[in-house]
């Protein structure tokens, strides 16, 4: 069966170092993950969810879901491998896309050995999906320089971790497949290490932010 996913796409496209534009003609999913520039936040906010996502099984929800979700958080930590001032923060940013990318491709690993003959699933009203997209700041990221750029970096991806953390924590009751509740567990567990650790972060080296 021939994969259409947006995520799967996107998935692809990381193997050339960077998010780009989906080719899809369905409109309403064009954009998901933008390039560079204001495209980006303009793409996340369009996002919408596949048609009939709702009624899919729900491990297919989760795992087409959560690779979005892990994909907007690339995207971030991509800039803050360029930008950030603190090398504690690159490092982190480099270590979040690693494994980030490993988690989406056993993801969508699973989708093919158990949903060939679905279709996709993302669905924005998994918890935490449409909060996820109501913090995005790619704009005002790429945009700022310096200590700047990584007080709004530990908010952003503090508030995506949270986010994050939301839809496991569902997942890790719902979901019916045990690698998907391991893997929910998993999600839980190492973003609220990284949100801990961001805040001490923050609180070090006297970061401005909300």
């Amino acid at each position: 069966m021939r994969i259409t996913s947006l995520v799967t796409i996107a998935v692809t496209a990381l193997a050339f170092s960077g998010p780009v534009a989906s080719q899809q003609k369905d409109t309403q999913h064009s954009g998901m993950h933008g390039g560079q520039g204001s495209g980006a936040q303009m793409g996340h906010a369009g996002m919408q969810s596949s048609p009939g996502a709702e009624k899919a099984p729900f491990d297919l929800q989760f795992l087409d879901t959560m690779s979005a979700h892990h994909q907007m958080a690339i995207e971030m930590a991509q800039l803050a491998e360029k930008q950030a001032s603190h090398d504690k923060l690159k490092q982190m940013a480099k270590k979040t896309i690693d494994d980030q990318q490993k988690e989406i491709s056993q993801m969508q690993e699973w989708k093919k050995q158990w949903y060939a003959d679905k279709g996709d699933a993302l669905n924005m009203k998994m918890p935490g999906m449409a909060e996820s997209m109501k913090s995005m700041s790619m704009d005002k990221l790429q945009a700022a320089r310096g200590d700047a750029f990584d007080a709004l970096f530990i908010d952003s991806m503090s508030r995506h971790h949270q986010q994050a953390i939301k839809m496991a924590q569902h997942a890790a009751g719902k979901a019916q497949h045990k690698e998907v509740k391991d893997l929910a567990k998993k999600i839980i567990d190492e973003q609220k290490k990284e949100i801990a650790q961001l805040s001490k972060w923050k609180k070090e080296w006297k970061l401005a932010g909300k």
